[in-house]
């Protein structure tokens, strides 16, 4: 009867016990080894980073997009929209 009753109490506010689809996940999450000047992606602390695929040296390199959050220190959005690696 408990069972039931609290069923009848979760329809009557509208919940459902339905699989509920979730959004996409983030491509990485922003951690301790990730550049704060940076989100959508982990670009990582190095002497140098540059686009992956792109033509720079490294050595360290990040896929994009990129949203530059505050300076950016390794020139990764060359068009100045405020997105790097395009």
């Amino acid at each position: 009867m408990r069972k039931l009753t609290l069923l009848t109490i979760a329809f009557g506010l509208g919940l459902s016990f339905a699989p509920v689809a979730t959004a996409a996940p983030m491509p990485q999450q922003q951690g301790s080894d990730c550049d704060p000047n940076y989100s959508g992606a982990c670009v990582p602390i190095a002497s140098d980073v540059d686009c992956a695929g792109g033509s720079g040296n490294g050595p360290a390199y990040v896929s994009g997009p990129v949203y530059v959050e505050g300076d950016d220190i390794y020139g990764l959005d060359r068009d100045g929209d405020g997105v790097a690696c395009e």
